[in-house]
């Protein structure tokens, strides 16, 4: 493995030296506001926030409440399970939101349901309070309109877009209580006074963040392997979803792909997937909006270093190093796009993985071209409990990417998308992502929804 000191010697940009202490602060603000815990799908949870802020601002549970939503939102919500209900789509999670709901706890914000909460919840389905719409000409991929009402006509409306927590306007009875023009800058909460700035980050100065930090700067991250991992370990103590985790670690699973380092990264990433899909109510940290992405970005890094027996300062640089990745490859994709998150995840993993094998940055540079050549293209049909599936593809050319970028060997520019520069290859993942399958996103909606003719 590098020593710590070559690598400092070797960086492009020391992040411990004082002179790039405010770029280090604001790189590490970022990961602290896209690296949250959450429980629950972040579509419908995200929904449910926006209804429980709404319930906040009317004073009292709604009569009726209407939500209004981009068609990416519905495609994440409609097929995917809602935390502690054994219910599946948006309905039950809007009345959740209203009944028990507490928008300070953010993609939390449903952790206190009960029982009795969900046969209420289901009561308030079934007299026809709840109504969703699709927002014709949604101003953002990621847009939620809520209004509320009380049985005396009193009114409250909240938006949310372009992040999942994210408030754009409130409105209680005509009064407007925040109106935040969607082109500024993005606040993690409604009251948040000022949103952290966004660095202009390269592949090299998220590789020389991770390198360089000093360490207790940096140990917050681990907090995403302990979520993460424990995860894991619960979702093989029931069955959830298609159960790919539990599959994999069975004797026949094993007896398949063996009982080793590889197959265990397949499970871990596998079973945390399956019981969030599914609508356990176990928390995971999110990464850029989404638990997927976070899982994706830690167990495979978190399991590698435990059975490569790295030390405890590799683990943590290396669980930087991806989530770091994820959040800079995501910030330009934007929060939800017709490409499938575990593109973006499993890229800062490799890259991760990368590392804890003994590579250097050219190698990572060499993991991110592999991972582009192979995955792109990978479409989001939504959130439901076969991207556990998704997960298990992106993770397992995770590691084939860093096993191949460790013997130097890279796909070359004259191979597809891929160019000599890294940062221009993940602008050309992005554009494929945001810009390209925009129709493919289209469809892919008209499809699920059943309008395709």
């Amino acid at each position: 493995m590098t020593s710590q000191a070559s690598l400092r010697a070797t960086a492009a940009c020391n992040y411990s030296r004082p002179e790039h202490q405010a770029e280090a602060q604001c790189i590490t603000q970022l990961v602290k506001h896209w690296v949250v815990p959450a429980i629950g799908c972040t579509e419908p949870i995200c929904v449910a926030l926006a209804v429980s802020k709404a319930t906040e601002l009317l004073g009292t549970v709604p009569q009726r409440i209407e939500a209004l939503l981009s068609a990416n939102i519905l495609k994440n919500a409609m097929g995917v399970g809602i935390p502690g209900t054994g219910m599946v789509g948006l309905p039950i999670a809007m009345a959740l939101g209203a009944l028990i709901g507490k928008s300070d706890y953010g993609l939390e914000v449903l952790r206190d349901c009960t029982p009795q909460a969900v046969e209420q919840g289901q009561q308030m389905i079934d007299s026809g309070a709840v109504d969703i719409r699709l927002k014709e000409d949604a101003p953002d991929k990621l847009y939620v309109e809520v209004h509320a009402y009380d049985a005396e006509g009193h009114q409250a409306t909240v938006v949310i877009a372009r992040e999942h927590t994210h408030y754009i306007y409130m409105a209680c009875n005509g009064e407007t209580l925040l109106d935040a023009p969607l082109s500024g800058s993005p606040q993690p909460e409604a009251d948040s006074s000022e949103a952290p700035a966004t660095p202009q980050l390269t592949l090299r100065k998220v590789w020389d963040y991770a390198m360089t930090m000093p360490l207790e700067e940096i140990e917050f991250i681990n907090e995403a392997a302990r979520i993460n991992v424990e995860a894991a370990r619960r979702s093989l103590e029931g069955n959830y979803g298609h159960c790919l985790g539990k599959a994999l670690s069975r004797p026949l699973g094993r007896g398949i792909m063996g009982d080793n380092i590889f197959s265990h990264i397949l499970s871990a990433t596998s079973s945390a997937c399956d019981a969030r899909m599914a609508g356990a109510m176990i928390p995971v940290m999110s990464n850029s909006g989404s638990g997927n992405q976070g899982i994706c970005a830690t167990n495979p890094v978190a399991v590698f270093a435990r059975e490569n027996h790295n030390t405890a300062e590799e683990t943590t640089r290396a669980l930087m190093l991806s989530h770091l990745t994820a959040i800079y490859i995501k910030l330009h994709l934007g929060t939800l796009s017709a490409l499938c998150g575990c593109v973006v995840a499993s890229t800062g993993s490799s890259c991760g993985i990368t590392y804890l094998m003994g590579g250097g940055y050219e190698q990572v540079t060499y993991a991110v071209k592999n991972m582009i050549a192979n995955l792109t293209g990978m479409i989001c049909d939504g959130a439901k409990p076969s991207c556990a599936l998704k997960l298990t593809s992106g993770v397992s050319t995770a590691v084939l990417s860093a096993m191949l970028a460790m013997q130097g060997n890279c796909v070359s520019s004259v191979e597809g998308i891929i160019d000599d520069d890294v940062d221009q290859s993940i602008r050309n993942l992005v554009s494929i992502g945001a810009d390209a399958m925009n129709e493919t996103d289209r469809r892919v909606v008209e499809i699920m929804t059943h309008c395709v003719c």
